[in-house]
């Protein structure tokens, strides 16, 4: 499975995003797709991430500085899974990554996860 990310580009603080994350095998087969991204001079950090059970999602998870402003979603006939960013600020700013994992439920770290893809660029600026 190769995961593509599309979606990033430049924004004004307080403005919005859709990123997105395509799976060109399908993701079927994993149990839970993540956002990570790594600022410039920063370690990667968890973003979000959602697990599912057949085509039903079952469990999402942000971390705190995403929650309220970002939303992930499926959209299950597109293999296709997104981020809606509200509300940018420079904080933000960031090569945004999606990794999914065949864990029976969604991890915030890394390590869990199998399959990444190349990332895309947001840049928020203030």
């Amino acid at each position: 499975v190769q995961l593509v990310e599309s979606g990033g580009g430049l924004v004004p603080a307080g403005g919005s995003l859709r990123l997105s994350c395509a799976a060109s095998g399908g993701i079927f087969g994993y149990y839970a797709l993540a956002w990570f991204r790594r600022g410039p001079g920063k370690e990667r950090d968890f973003v979000s991430f959602m697990s599912w059970s057949g085509s039903e999602p079952t469990f999402v998870s942000y971390t705190d500085s995403a929650l309220g402003r970002f939303t992930i979603s499926r959209d299950k006939n597109q293999n296709t899974v997104y981020l809606q960013m509200n509300s940018l600020n420079p904080d933000d700013a960031a090569v945004y990554y999606c990794a999914a994992t065949f864990r029976s439920v969604g991890s915030s770290r890394g390590i869990d996860y199998s399959a990444w893809g190349q990332g895309t660029q947001v840049t928020v600026s203030s």
